[in-house]
């Protein structure tokens, strides 16, 4: 539109004032501008009323385009600086926390899993447009690639406890697994693996565990077709559906009544409805299936439940389990 303004402006002049171009070019600037200088040439009726008509158009021009960049540049750019700090502020404060590098198909799962255990988490996705998805939905999130040292310290890897690698190539998960580790050896990772040789190589370069979706995916589908009723179960201790029991682990904290007593003296199955699957006392590395009766619970042994949501909190209530977990403790 503003070019449209100098374009019908100079030709204008051009013929009302019998100037040449660049007079006529001269004396548009100056009427667009309301510079006041003087005339390029006699002023005629029929010039005056041109200009009159030039001065609205061009000032309404620039005012629209004024207008509508500061509108973008609040908006925008001063609206996306103000997002970006306050996310880096948050970021910055986030302590024992897990890393999601990869915000794909595969991550949108773990983010759903983390929003619904209410666990803090920062996501690196160096795709823009699913940037600004986790952005304005509110979560944590920081662009670039989860392989360079610089992003993973943005994210604050020497304070997190976790770390999950779900990018869609194997050697990009390889790079971020070992440059996590390089830059906290305590943290514990969990890769993605695509290829079958895949997996031997990322735990040598210090991933604790690996999964193979198209590994899972293929056994499921596998036992689903020969062990229907096997997978239905599964299907309800996994949350999958609209089923609400939920398989749960629960520390016995040294605070709580349930600490020196067996579980025939605590009648956990029958005061909360539960099933006690396995135990794992503290100062082992295995787990008791189908414990008995005679089983002393102490402080720090770990027990399998199953049960729904409410049954499961309220028995970790009763344990006054915090919440805290070692990720790297073996069963």
């Amino acid at each position: 539109m503003f070019f449209s303004v100098i374009v019908v402006g100079t030709i204008g002049y051009y013929f009302l004032l019998n100037v040449n171009i660049i007079d006529a070019l001269y004396m548009t600037a100056i009427t667009v501008a309301t510079v006041g200088y003087r005339e390029v040439g006699v002023m005629t009726p029929e010039a005056e009323i041109f200009t009159i008509f030039i001065i609205f158009w061009g000032v309404g021009t620039a005012g629209y385009a004024f207008t509508r960049g500061v509108v973008i540049f609040i908006e925008g750019g001063l609206g996306n600086l103000w997002r970006s700090r306050k996310m880096q502020t948050e970021i910055s404060k986030l302590e024992n926390h897990y890393i999601l590098c990869g915000g794909g198909e595969s991550g949108r799962v773990v983010v759903d899993e983390f929003l619904s255990k209410k666990v803090p988490f920062v996501i690196i996705e160096k795709d823009e447009t699913l940037v600004n998805h986790y952005a304005e939905r509110g979560l944590l999130v920081i662009e670039g690639d989860a392989t360079e040292e610089e992003i993973l310290e943005k994210a604050k890897i020497k304070h997190a406890k976790g770390l999950i690698s779900a990018l869609s190539k194997d050697v990009d998960n390889l790079f971020t697994v070992l440059t996590a580790r390089q830059l906290n050896s305590e943290i514990y990772i969990i890769s993605r693996s695509i290829d079958k040789s895949s997996p031997d190589k990322l735990k040598k370069a210090g991933a604790n565990h690996t999964i193979s979706s198209n590994e899972i995916g293929g056994k499921r589908m596998a036992a689903l077709m020969l062990r229907p009723s096997v997978i239905s179960f599964l299907d309800v201790i996994t949350h999958i559906g609209d089923i609400e029991f939920a398989l749960e682990d629960i520390i016995v904290n040294e605070k709580s009544d349930i600490v020196n007593k067996t579980i025939g003296e605590l009648k956990i199955p029958e005061s909360f409805g539960l099933i006690i699957l396995a135990v794992k006392k503290n100062q082992d590395n295995f787990l008791t299936f189908n414990p008995g009766a005679d089983v002393l619970l102490e402080k720090g042994d770990v027990f399998l439940v199953l049960g729904t949501d409410s049954q499961v909190c309220a028995l970790k209530e009763y344990a006054k389990d915090n919440g805290e977990r070692l990720p790297y403790c073996m069963y």
